[in-house]
C-alpha cells in the first residue's frame, strides 16, 4: 500500500488548499494550491491531487455577468477576480498535467479542468497582456500555445505561436525583456519558456524558445559575480527577500536551469570566468529604455540602472526596482554584504502593503523616480519624488542608501571625521565613506531642493540597517501645491542625488584617505534656476564628475523630469544591446568579439565568446530568413540560409539548432 503524501505543514486538508495568514486572517490561495496539486501529480499522489483540483477549479469565474470570466481569485476569500494574472499562473499548472497525466485524474475531474482551461484561455486572448510584462506574457504564450495543443483548437495555438514571434521582435529592439535581471522573474521565464521547449510539438515554437532561453541565460550568467557567486542588480524587480539577501539568489540558480536542460550547457563556461574587473552593459526595453549596467571588481558588485522599471502603475507590480544595487564580500562565512537606494515618503518603509492578503513589507518601495550613470566603480544617481503632490498630504520626503545589517558595518567617516555613535549630521559638501567587509564606498550627497524642514542629511540607524538619509522635506503633514503639475506654482522637481564611488577595501588605508581622494575630484552640479513652467520649456540639470582623466556626467530635465544625455570620458554613452568581455549583441548582421566575428545579411544577432577560447556560440533571432558566416580562430563555418536559431562552434565541432529551409 502506498503511503500517503507529504504535505506541507500550511495545507488546510478540509478546504484542500494552501493557507496562509496575514494579521489574524486567514487567506486560502489559490495559485500555490495549483501548484501543489501538479507536484503531487508528479510525485504519485494523485488523490489529493485531484481534491486540490477540485478546490481551485471552485475559484474560478465562470458567471456570464462577469467581465473576467474565466479568471480565478487569487484567494478563496476575494469576492471577485481583482490579480489578472491568476488565469494564466493556474492553466501553467493545469495544463501541463492535462498533457502528460491526465490518465492519472477521475474523468470527470478531467472533462472539467479541459472546460475550465478552454475559459480560461478565453480570457487569456481577451486580455491579451502587453508585450512589455514579461513573466505574464510568456505565460499566455505558452498556454496559448500548449492550452491550443491539448483542446486540438488550432486557432488558440497559432495565436499563442504569432504572440511568440512579436515578443521576440519586442525584446530584439534593445537585447533584452521589460522585466530585465529580475532575481524573481528571471527564474520564472526560463521556468516557463522551458515548459514550452519541452511540450511545444510545433518545431519552430521550439527553436524560438530555446533561442530566447540562451540569451536569458547568457545575461544571467554574466551577472553573476565570478568569485562571490552573487546575483549582480540592477533588478526590475526584486521583494525584499531578494533586495536584503544576496544571497538568495546566486550561481546555483543558474546550476539548476543548467541541470534542468533549461539553458544550454556552454551558459556554464560564463560561471567559470576569471574574477578580473569586467563591466556588463545591456538595455531593456520598457516605457524609454532601460541601461543595466553593472561592474565586477574582484570583491564587490555594483549595479545601476538608467532608470526604473516604468511599464506597470499597478500597486503588485510597481515600485520593486532596484536602480542602484550594491553586492560585496564579507569576512569568510558571513553572507554577503548590501547596499541599495530607494526614496522613501513618509518614513514608509517595511511597512508597505499591497493587499490584505499579503504580508507588510514583502516590497521595499521605491517611491521615486530615478535617473543614473555609471562607469565602473563610480555612479551618479538622481531621484525625483513619486507622489508627492499637492493631493496627498506627506510627512517626509527622502533618498535613502541603505547598508543592511548594521552590525556588519565597520567604520563611518564624515570627510576627516570618523563617526563614533549615530544619528550624525551630515554637513553640505561632505563626503561620506563606509567601510563594511571588503568594500570602501564613498557618497557624495548632491544640492538638496528644500521644500520645508531644512533639507538636513543625516547618518542614522533604520530597522537594524545603516541610512545616509537625504531630505527633501521633513515636518508637518501637508500637501506640496509647487509640486501640482499642471499648476501656477510648478518650478520643476525637487533636486536630490548623490555621487558614489567604490574601492577595494585594500585600497586605501583608512576611510580619510578615501574621502579625501574623492572630493579632490571636481563635481559639477548645476541647475537652471527657478522659474514657473511654461509649456515647452525645459530646467536643465546638470551633474558631473571627473579624475583621474576619467569624466562621468548626465543631463536631465527637471521640468518634465526627462533625461536628456549621459556620458563618460569617451563622449555620449548609448543604449547598448549587450556589451561585455565575453559577448556583444548588435540589431545589424555583424558582431565580433574573442577574436571571432559573425556576419549574417539580416539583423539582430549576437556572438559569445566562451571563457578559454574553445567554444564560440552564434545567434540570430529575427524574423526573417538570413544567411549566417561565423569566422573563428583558423575555421570557419557558412550557411546560406537560417531563421531563428544557434550555432555552436565547440573545439571544431558544430551544432545548428535553428529554423532550416
Amino acid at each position: 500500500m502506498p503511503s500517503p503524501p507529504v504535505l506541507p505543514e500550511n495545507y488546510d486538508a478540509q478546504a484542500h488548499m494552501i493557507i496562509h495568514q496575514v494579521r489574524g486572517r486567514i487567506f486560502h490561495s489559490t495559485v500555490p494550491s495549483a501548484q501543489l496539486a501538479s507536484e503531487l501529480i508528479a510525485s504519485g499522489a494523485p488523490a489529493e491531487a485531484a481534491a486540490i483540483f477540485r478546490a481551485v477549479l471552485a475559484c474560478q469565474e465562470v458567471r456570464d455577468t462577469q467581465p473576467h470570466r474565466g479568471n480565478f481569485r487569487w484567494e478563496l476569500e476575494d469576492e471577485v477576480v481583482e490579480d489578472l494574472n491568476a488565469v494564466q499562473f493556474v492553466l501553467f499548472y493545469c495544463i501541463p498535467v492535462l498533457c502528460k497525466a491526465s490518465d492519472a485524474l477521475p474523468p470527470d475531474l478531467v472533462v472539467a479542468m479541459r472546460r475550465a482551461v478552454a475559459l480560461g484561455l478565453e480570457e487569456i486572448a481577451r486580455i491579451d497582456v502587453a508585450l512589455a510584462y514579461t513573466n505574464i506574457v510568456l505565460k499566455d504564450i505558452a498556454n496559448s500555445c500548449l492550452g491550443g495543443q491539448l483542446l486540438g483548437d488550432n486557432n488558440i495555438g497559432q495565436r499563442g505561436r504569432e504572440k511568440l514571434v512579436r515578443w521576440m521582435a519586442h525584446v530584439d529592439t534593445y537585447g533584452l525583456p521589460a522585466e530585465y535581471n529580475s532575481p524573481n522573474y528571471a527564474s520564472v521565464a526560463v521556468r516557463v519558456l522551458g515548459r514550452l521547449a519541452e511540450l511545444t510539438e510545433d518545431e519552430h515554437t521550439r527553436i524560438r524558445a530555446r533561442t530566447m532561453l540562451a540569451r536569458l541565460g547568457l545575461s544571467a550568467a554574466l551577472h553573476v559575480h565570478p568569485g562571490i557567486g552573487c546575483w549582480a542588480g540592477p533588478f526590475s524587480r526584486a521583494y525584499s527577500h531578494a533586495v536584503f539577501n544576496a544571497n538568495a539568489f546566486n550561481a546555483d540558480d543558474v546550476r539548476a536551469w543548467l541541470d534542468g536542460g533549461q539553458v544550454p550547457v556552454w551558459i556554464g563556461d560564463l560561471l567559470q570566468r576569471p574574477n578580473v574587473p569586467q563591466q556588463i552593459d545591456e538595455t531593456a526595453h520598457g516605457e524609454e529604455p532601460v541601461v543595466l549596467s553593472t561592474y565586477h571588481s574582484p570583491s564587490f558588485s555594483l549595479g545601476v540602472a538608467s532608470c526604473e522599471l516604468k511599464t506597470q502603475e499597478v500597486i503588485f507590480i510597481a515600485l520593486q526596482s532596484s536602480v542602484f544595487y550594491v553586492q560585496y564580500q564579507r569576512p569568510d562565512g558571513d553572507r554577503c554584504g548590501v547596499l541599495f537606494s530607494r526614496y522613501v515618503l513618509d518614513d514608509q518603509w517595511l511597512s508597505f502593503q499591497t493587499t490584505p492578503s499579503r504580508a507588510p513589507g514583502q516590497v521595499v518601495p521605491e517611491e521615486g523616480h530615478f535617473y543614473g550613470v555609471h562607469e565602473r566603480g563610480r555612479a551618479i544617481g538622481l531621484y525625483a519624488p513619486r507622489g508627492l503632490d499637492a493631493w496627498t498630504r506627506r510627512t517626509s520626503a527622502k533618498a535613502v542608501l541603505m547598508w543592511a545589517e548594521i552590525g556588519q558595518v565597520d567604520e563611518i567617516w564624515i570627510g576627516q571625521h570618523k563617526v563614533d555613535s549615530l544619528p550624525a549630521a551630515v554637513p553640505r559638501g561632505e563626503v561620506v565613506v563606509v567601510g563594511s567587509g571588503a568594500l570602501w564606498t564613498a557618497v557624495w550627497p548632491l544640492e538638496l531642493t528644500d521644500l520645508g524642514g531644512g533639507a538636513p542629511i543625516r547618518l542614522v540607524e533604520l530597522g537594524g540597517h545603516l541610512a545616509l538619509e537625504m531630505y527633501n522635506y521633513t515636518g508637518p503633514a501637508k500637501t506640496f501645491w509647487e509640486m501640482a503639475k499642471p499648476g501656477s506654482f510648478y518650478q520643476g522637481q525637487p533636486r536630490c542625488g548623490f555621487y558614489a564611488e567604490l574601492a577595494e577595501r585594500t585600497s586605501y588605508a583608512s576611510g580619510a584617505d578615501f574621502a579625501a581622494e574623492v572630493a579632490s575630484g571636481a563635481l559639477i552640479d548645476e541647475a537652471a534656476p527657478p522659474a514657473t513652467y511654461t509649456a515647452g520649456s525645459e530646467r536643465p540639470l546638470r551633474v558631473e564628475y571627473a579624475r583621474d582623466d576619467r569624466i562621468l556626467g548626465i543631463e536631465v530635465d527637471l521640468y518634465e523630469w526627462s533625461l536628456k544625455r549621459r556620458w563618460t570620458q569617451d563622449g555620449s554613452l548609448d543604449w547598448p544591446m549587450h556589451e561585455s568581455p565575453y559577448a556583444r549583441q548588435s540589431a545589424s548582421g555583424q558582431v565580433s568579439i574573442g577574436g571571432a566575428t559573425l556576419t549574417c545579411d539580416k539583423g539582430p544577432v549576437w556572438l559569445c565568446a566562451c571563457p578559454g577560447g574553445k567554444r564560440y556560440v552564434a545567434a540570430y533571432s529575427g524574423i526573417e530568413m538570413t544567411s549566417l558566416r561565423l569566422e573563428v580562430p583558423g575555421d570557419v563555418v557558412e550557411l546560406t540560409e537560417m531563421g531563428t536559431g544557434t550555432v555552436i562552434w565547440d573545439e571544431g565541432q558544430v551544432k545548428v539548432e535553428a529554423i532550416l529551409p
